[in-house]
């Protein structure tokens, strides 16, 4: 069975230590976020995802979610309500939301430890309060005041939950195709009639109410994606005034049986003529959804670092632990019969992967997050407008990269157990098969591609871009003179000038041939990702040399910055020609040669 210990060292120091948190915080207002009340609030976070959820894990696993034909009831595993209950008792719904709503008011970026740990000790349950977070938001930012007033409260209490309604069984992707109606009532009610699929905790029985936000088109609605709207339906009817009325015409029509995650419920949700009310503007859904999605996005990438983690922790104990043959520069244990396979240089290379992509993941993470506070509580207008530029060009890297790391990262954990990480009894397979729906929800990386390098990158000029590559090279002057950076300092530098011009030459060739966008943009993305982490290795070498840190730390912090600048970050050269070789050899070969 795998373990999960929240890495609170880490953790500490990439939010603290590289990114600075706690002065940033206080400029934004954060008044309460000082550092001994967020020390507080993620030792709190470690110990009840250590003890409540990670215990959970494996029982989610065997057992999953049971779905009653007759009823459309869902019923989560065993021990899901009570742990949610104690998540809801201790104020952990509301963590980063409004006081005005319930909330807490800490930033978002405490919020994403919290994340981290939940979803890396059991990410089946954490999706069961995820997508509230992104119905508040939207809520939030489209809903009229009575909306509001009814809908954010319980929401943020975790009293009620939350849902996304957005793909059906012949649209996926292309939400323009969707077929939900809604049809306008006397009241000023609507009543929706559609079917939509892969709807994470569309049902169950953890709260009494669940509050669906469901994108659908009025009869005058144009055609296409410029005729969704958004509604809110919830489980149970809910007046103006707060009053909950009968069971709303809205079932579960069926869980999917799934690969992973099976202690989450992805259900089949069935609106016969359930009423609903408009939130915000008509045939304006789609902006409303993308501060859904995007909020979502973020909290995947999050999904892919947690169970990266705990992969690299179970990892890190096998092969310290497991005798098998000798050093090939001999024996390290000659007391023993065999040394630990931590001592093979192959078995290092899976291990320092992991921790490269871990740690350097968990501050293009926190950073992201970082931005989104400033976006949202900057003084200053004009940082807030650059905040939100670069937050938006970093979400679907992070989200793309996070999770298709999370799958190089279970891989490897599983090599380094052998065929141990084959079988259940270790738990590793289970974190392999976890991770893979991390790539898919939420838009699959090739659907983070494309809205990187088109609507992030073409579509505004690279905005996003050249606010991060300033960025960097403000750190890069600021270090100019530093010998102990210099073995980085010089190939970011370089990295980041040769992605700027790489980025123009894509566009270039774009602008007299469409199909050069598509055929360059997953190789773009994670070439973006590589040079991003090349970033925030560098600035981990920096931090931890400030440090008052043990010099083990500081060691191991520069070890694993020269693995990843040797070993890693060479991955962009592949990338790079697969860029520059063009849309041709994708698009030359006929459908008909593919085969039958």
């Amino acid at each position: 069975m795998s373990s999960y210990k929240a890495p609170l060292d880490d953790i500490r120091f990439a939010l603290f230590d590289v990114l600075d948190a706690e002065p940033l915080f206080a400029k934004l207002g954060f008044a309460d976020a000082n550092r001994e009340l967020v020390d507080a609030v993620i030792d709190e976070a470690a110990r009840f995802t250590e003890t409540v959820l990670a215990p959970l894990n494996k029982i989610g696993d065997e057992i999953g979610c049971k779905y009653d034909k007759a009823t459309g009831d869902v019923t989560p595993p065993p021990g899901f309500k009570q742990a949610f209950d104690q998540f809801v008792e201790g104020g952990w719904t509301g963590l980063t939301n409004a006081p005005e709503h319930g909330g807490q008011g800490m930033p978002a970026a405490v919020g994403a430890v919290l994340t981290e740990m939940v979803d890396a000790a059991n990410l089946a349950w954490g999706n069961f309060p995820m997508l509230s977070h992104g119905a508040v938001k939207a809520l939030e930012t489209y809903g009229e005041d009575w909306q509001k007033e009814v809908f954010l409260k319980p929401l943020v209490a975790g009293t009620w939950t939350g849902t996304m309604c957005l793909t059906e069984p012949h649209c996926g992707t292309d939400l323009g195709l969707l077929k939900t109606r809604a049809e306008p009532l006397d009241d000023g009610k609507y009543a929706l009639t559609g079917t939509k699929i892969f709807i994470t905790a569309g049902e169950h029985d953890l709260v009494p109410n669940i509050i669906h936000l469901v994108l659908a088109k009025l009869p005058d609605a144009p055609p296409g994606a410029k005729g969704i709207s958004l509604f809110v339906v919830p489980k149970f009817k809910v007046a103006r005034d707060g009053t909950v009325g009968e069971r709303n015409a809205v079932r579960c029509g069926a869980i999917e049986h799934k690969m992973g995650i099976h202690g989450s419920a992805t259900c089949v949700m069935n609106f016969d003529g359930a009423e609903g009310y408009l939130v915000g503007q008509p045939h304006k859904g789609l902006q409303a959804m993308f501060v859904m999605m995007n909020s979502a996005r973020l909290g995947v990438g999050v999904q892919g670092l947690g169970q990266s983690e705990r992969a690299y922790q179970n990892a890190l104990r096998y092969t310290r632990e497991r005798l098998q043959s000798r050093s090939l520069s001999g024996a390290k244990n000659p007391d023993k019969p065999a040394d630990p396979i931590i001592v093979q240089p192959d078995v290092r290379r899976m291990l320092l992967a992991q921790k490269a992509l871990v740690e350097g993941g968990r501050l293009l993470s926190l950073h992201a997050y970082s931005q989104l506070d400033i976006a949202e509580h900057a003084p200053d207008a004009g940082e807030r407008e650059r905040a939100e530029t670069l937050v938006s060009f970093l979400t679907p890297i992070s989200k793309a990269c996070l999770t298709e790391w999370s799958i190089e990262n279970t891989y490897n954990a599983v090599q380094c157990f052998g065929g141990h990480g084959y079988i259940a009894e270790h738990g590793m397979e289970q974190m392999a098969r976890d991770a893979r729906i991390t790539t898919l929800y939420e838009g699959t990386t090739g659907i983070q591609s494309l809205d990187l390098i088109g609507r992030k990158t073409a579509a505004t000029q690279g905005a996003g871009l050249k606010l991060f590559l300033a960025e960097v090279e403000a750190f890069a002057k600021q270090h100019e003179g530093n010998a102990a950076l210099a073995e980085f300092i010089a190939p970011l530098r370089a990295k980041c000038s040769e992605w700027g011009k790489l980025t123009t030459d894509t566009l270039t060739r774009a602008a007299s041939n469409p199909e050069e966008l598509g055929a360059a943009s997953t190789d773009y993305l994670f070439y973006s990702g590589y040079v991003v982490l090349a970033y925030w290795w560098a600035r981990s070498v920096a931090a931890a040399n400030a440090s008052s840190r043990p010099q083990a730390f500081k060691d191991a912090k520069r070890d694993t910055a020269r693995f990843y600048f040797a070993r890693i970050l060479p991955r962009t050269l592949a990338h790079k020609a697969a860029i520059e070789s063009g849309a041709e050899t994708l698009m030359a070969l006929p459908e008909a040669g593919f085969g039958e």
